[in-house]
């Protein structure tokens, strides 16, 4: 027999990177084992709210309040940096954490937020997104080499220069002088999905502007070209600041707008903050069915 519910949700984004978002704080509205199947149905745009993916708010036993994001294709992430603002606008401005600075649980570690608000609006948040690894095998990727940093990588056939990264999830950077050239909806899925991979890895396209700017394209796991990726853009700068030619404040522009990020050295491995707005597009009301 199946079961409807009705369902209060807000929508949100972190620079066009936009997001479902479900207070599961005090109880569980989605049956874990129904969770992949309803964040499908809630992305798919065109038929139903539609967004790049879906956050619940959940309780903690280690920090303030734990974060979970799921991705467009009902697949469950790490963590997502510009989900995790717009999680912290959420919890502050709906009373269910009312800190301004708050230890948050994710699968890729606990963050601490501290967020900037004016008049009970939080206007801005800055996230210690903790410390990288380019060690492969945490990548995850499938490596003869220890680390994989701006090495030669084969995609379809050519040979790319790729670096891979953790920074709570994997991510290959591709650093290029000509953006506009790239096949990146065609080079995206190819990598994302690369056997070298075994849990599959976002992909940034990245192009150096200035030792404090660069321009980044995102095809992200699980959700495809999207507008914005924090976790992308910190990985980003941190792999700069590894080869040298970006500092340690970056400015980077992604198509849905621009993130501050500031590398850290912290018992001999890189780190970084992370600083951006979060929106509240508007809140509804769905019925479900499943």
């Amino acid at each position: 027999m199946s079961e409807k519910i009705i369902l209060l949700f807000h929508k949100m984004h972190g620079l066009g990177n936009d997001y479902v978002v479900i207070d599961e704080s005090i109880e569980e509205i989605i049956p874990e084992d129904k969770k992949a199947e309803v964040v499908n149905a809630l992305c798919t745009r065109g038929f139903s709210i539609g967004a790049d993916g879906v956050i619940f708010v959940t309780p903690s036993n280690i920090a303030d309040i734990k974060f979970r994001i799921f991705n467009s294709d009902g697949s469950e992430a790490e963590m997502c940096g510009n989900g995790i603002r717009c999680f912290g606008k959420y919890v502050y401005e709906n009373d269910v954490l009312k800190q301004d600075k708050m230890s948050v649980e994710t699968m890729g570690g606990i963050k601490e937020l501290v967020l900037k608000v004016e008049r009970n609006t939080v206007t801005s948040i800055r996230v210690d997104m903790g410390l990288a690894s380019f060690k492969t095998q945490n990548v995850p990727m499938i490596s003869d080499t220890e680390e994989f940093i701006d090495e030669e990588f084969k995609v379809d056939e050519e040979m790319i220069k790729l670096s891979a990264i953790n920074v709570g999830n994997p991510h290959a950077i591709i650093f290029s002088e000509n953006l506009e050239e790239l096949h990146i909806e065609h080079l995206g899925p190819l990598i994302e999905n690369n056997e070298a991979f075994p849990e599959r890895t976002n992909v940034h396209f990245v192009r150096v502007n200035s030792n404090q700017e660069v321009e980044m394209i995102t095809w992200e796991r699980g959700a495809g070209l999207t507008l914005a990726c924090g976790t992308g853009a910190t990985s980003t700068v941190i792999t700069g600041h590894r080869l040298g030619v970006l500092d340690k404040d970056v400015i980077v522009h992604l198509p849905g707008g621009q993130l501050q990020i500031t590398v850290y050295e912290k018992d001999g491995k890189l780190g970084a903050f992370m600083e951006g707005e979060a929106v509240s597009v508007f809140e509804g009301i769905t019925e479900l069915e499943f």
